[in-house]
């Protein structure tokens, strides 16, 4: 049933269970298929949506990017639409089944630009993106070719026409008097700016008409129209004579070339800094191994990484790139996961170790079973989220979206009435002066620069994250990362280490930390330790519970050697029952040990500062005495207290947040310098804390790895999902940290700090030089200083605005992570 507020302009609608389709039929001019949409998804359920990405040709500027948006989103069907400037694509999102490629297509053709073919749509991703690389450089190879063909005839173009003028004003006239005084001198200057005016320039000219034949004015027509002006002008002056009558007007064709060359350098440059913006990318698909080997028919043979399949036996060799994510079989080593966590010193991995493909293996050989391959890898992964966060528009970016809808044709009417006011008010030669102005307001104007200003920014911020460990999924994440005023810290898996460990081991009355027993003990205590937690270990040597599993692994870890227990059977809600070597144990709690008769003997004063420390206590009884205690916990990760310390440094409230009783929580949050503790927490109510600090006014940021965690990760302003966690909590997270190291959500934060300023930068300048141009172009500084823009330098000012704006994005190359 239709419940949302669009039903009511629904004429029909059948829903098929068996195909799981619905088809409606309903009043296209009252309502559309996005509220259809939200009406099935009002009542619960949800609708199957695609997505694909479009590589658009013939984009220069903000105004390009308008239009194209709103010729994709009235395609019916199409529900999302995000056009970049910077990546020169398209990513829409629609109904399957009821768009089709070549409906895409048509829309962006429709207002003047084009869907660049790849060739076939079959092939892999990676593919994809190489021939789009290869379409891109193509293109740039055009622009070069066109730019030298620019400058042979601009040159001397110029340089002939400066001359004449300069030679003239001083009046100069014995100067080479054959060539500036020559008849033919003006026809050379036609000569040299017809190629430049129509060959190189044809890419404007042609832009500019399809602009205009789809009333959908862009960058191009401004040029377009500045260029002609003058161009076409000069060409009626000069051939005038030749039909008996005569225009006394100076000449504009040096203006016409030097415009399109100059607009064509500063064109080239913007392309190779945009180039370098998308560097991150390319260095991530760098890192992806070429090839594998692998066990097929009882040998080992070499192929593409492409070719290799789910369940396939990889071997490697050190010094080798691992080719794709699995589980080590045989073997053991030592990898440099750097490339993809962050972390700089190598990981030990042995039998069972998961490893990631495209890391290095740097010292032993092993053999690993291939868990997830192509698209499914973690680098790919990887790869699509950074793409997909380069691709998208942060929130800042709508200001700039929105005056670009009407820029171009403000433009064109401003340079209208300059012609007019020129024309009516300006001294003599008025015509002259009109005209000048009216070609260098239409010249100077420039949309580029604001449909640049973010999405440059955007793609290098979201790259260098990638490098630092750290996945952006949005420009929206990257933006509000910094405004976050309060961050709450999830204890299991973010503070901590998600995993229980052996803390500390209690002999009778003696007590003492194990990583330093050795050193302050005598030498029959310690064999005494490492007797009882033999024992203890042995008995617990086949349990399932994470406690046991702790002290197993801890005596494993240890070198101690296990015996396998004669009897063994659990106490439900109160520990263990065992036989090992002949001897009686109990191990668990305190009512376990009451209810055996075993008498403590001291033992309870120190469980009680073990459980003031968040630490759970079990305590072992040999042959019916008790023998000690062994402490078990949570452990802290080892930057946690050095990246709380930072968070509070950048002025955030600092919040832990966990399901612990409160003595054991702030034992925790103590630890790691915390004083705002949500204690007792139970899942469900995570989300409500959240909405707690919200109703407040802060700003917050939640971090998590559970799946308990995902509805405070969706609720938060920005969530930050620890990547050693769950995929539901990295599905949630706007925000995943790699590594799982808590410095991250410190790097994120300074990136988007520093992002966000050059943004604001950028759109500045944008916004500073189009208000400043425009008027002085328009001459208004003539009445004050006798001062009018030649339309040169207007151009050239033009073309420096835009790559103004990319260099400063590609400043960004230079952040680095804080210290911590």
């Amino acid at each position: 049933m239709l419940t949302h507020s669009a039903n009511k302009f629904v004429e029909r609608a059948t829903v098929n269970l068996a195909n799981e389709r619905a088809t409606v039929e309903f009043d296209a001019e009252k309502t559309n298929v996005e509220k259809m949409v939200a009406a099935v998804r009002d009542v619960g359920y949800d609708v199957v949506v695609d997505k694909i990405v479009l590589p658009i040709g013939g984009m220069t500027c903000a105004s390009c990017v308008y239009h194209v948006d709103h010729g994709l989103r009235a395609v019916p069907g199409v529900l999302n639409v995000n056009v970049n400037l910077a990546t020169e694509r398209a990513t829409v999102e629609m109904i399957p089944g009821a768009v089709t490629l070549a409906d895409l297509k048509h829309a962006v053709e429709d207002v003047g630009y084009e869907v660049l073919d790849l060739g076939d749509g079959q092939a892999g991703s990676t593919e994809l993106v190489d021939r789009e690389a290869q379409v891109r450089e193509q293109e740039r190879q055009r622009e070069w070719r066109d730019l030298m063909i620019g400058i042979l005839f601009t040159a001397p173009l110029f340089a002939l026409s400066m001359t004449r003028d300069i030679v003239h004003s001083l009046k100069i006239h014995d100067f080479l008097p054959w060539l500036f005084d020559w008849g033919g001198f003006n026809w050379l200057l036609l000569a040299l700016t017809t190629p430049v005016q129509l060959y190189v320039g044809r890419s404007y000219h042609r832009g500019a008409w399809k602009s205009a034949r789809a009333l959908a004015p862009n960058m191009d027509l401004l040029i377009s129209l500045g260029t002609n002006a003058a161009y076409w002008f000069s060409v009626i002056v000069l051939f005038a004579p030749l039909f008996g009558f005569k225009i006394e007007s100076h000449l504009y064709f040096e203006s016409a070339a030097v415009i399109i060359t100059l607009i064509k350098v500063g064109k080239y440059l913007e392309a190779r800094a945009k180039g370098q913006t998308s560097e991150a990318i390319k260095n991530l698909m760098k890192l992806q191994a070429k090839t594998a080997r692998v066990e097929r028919d009882g040998a080992e043979i070499e192929i593409p990484v492409s070719d290799v399949r789910v369940g396939d036996i990889v071997s490697v060799r050190p010094g080798e790139k691992i080719p794709v994510d699995g589980i080590i079989l045989s073997g053991a080593s030592s990898i440099d996961e750097a490339m993809i966590t962050g972390e700089s010193l190598p990981v030990e991995k042995t039998i069972g170790d998961p490893v990631i493909g495209a890391t290095i293996n740097k010292v032993g050989a092993f053999k690993f079973q291939a868990r997830k391959v192509g698209r499914e890898t973690a680098l790919a992964q990887i790869i699509k989220l950074v793409e997909d966060a380069q691709g998208s528009k942060a929130p800042i970016q709508r200001l700039a979206d929105q005056i670009s809808a009407v820029f171009v044709p403000a433009v064109v009417a401003l340079a209208l009435a300059t012609f007019a006011v020129w024309m009516i008010f300006g001294p003599q030669p008025a015509f002259n002066m009109a005209f000048v102005n009216f070609v260098a307001v239409l010249i100077i104007a420039c949309p580029c620069a604001l449909g640049l200003a973010t999405p440059t920014a955007i793609m290098v911020g979201t790259g260098k994250g990638a490098e630092n460990g750290v996945l952006i999924r949005s420009g929206g994440a990257l933006e509000t990362a910094h405004k976050v005023t309060a961050i709450i810290l999830d204890k299991t898996g973010t503070l901590t280490r998600g995993a229980p460990a052996v803390t500390d081991v209690v002999i009778s009355d003696f007590k003492f930390q194990i990583s330093d027993s050795r050193a302050k003990e005598k030498s029959e205590i310690i064999n005494l330790q490492s007797e009882i937690l033999r024992l203890v270990a042995s008995a617990e040597k086949n349990s399932e519970h994470p406690l046991g599993q702790a002290i197993v692994k801890h005596a494993q870890d240890a070198g101690l050697k296990l015996s396998e227990p004669e009897e063994f059977g659990a106490v439900a809600g109160h520990g263990i029952r065992a036989r090992v070597d002949g001897r009686e144990l109990l191990v668990g709690n305190a009512k376990l040990m009451s209810d055996f008769n075993i008498a403590l003997d001291g033992l309870t004063e120190h469980a009680t500062t073990l459980a003031d420390a968040g630490k759970t206590a079990m305590f072992a009884a040999i042959n019916g005495h008790a023998a000690g205690l062994i402490a078990v916990a949570d452990t802290l990760k080892p930057n946690s207290r050095a990246a709380v310390e930072a968070l509070k440094k950048l002025g955030l409230k600092v919040y832990m947040l966990t399901g612990d009783n409160p003595r054991t929580a702030a034992a925790i949050a103590h630890q790691v310098g915390i004083e705002n503790v949500f204690a007792q927490v139970l899942p469900h109510q995570k989300a409500d804390k959240v909405k707690e600090l919200q109703a407040q006014g802060e700003i917050v940021a939640m971090v998590g790895d559970g799946i308990n965690d995902a509805p405070a990760l969706a609720q938060a302003n920005t969530g930050i999902a620890i990547g050693t966690g769950t995929d539901v909590a990295m599905q949630a997270a706007e925000i995943t940290l790699i590594s799982g190291d808590l410095r991250g959500v410190v790097t994120a934060i300074a990136l988007s700090k520093q992002t966000i300023r050059t943004i604001k930068g950028n759109l500045f300048w944008a916004f500073f030089y189009n208000i400043l141009g425009i008027p002085v172009a328009a001459g208004v500084l003539y009445p004050f200083f006798s001062l009018l823009l030649n339309p040169i330098i207007a151009a050239g000012a033009m073309a420096f605005s835009s790559v103004f704006v990319v260099t400063n994005s590609l400043r960004l190359r230079g952040f680095r992570a804080p210290v911590i």
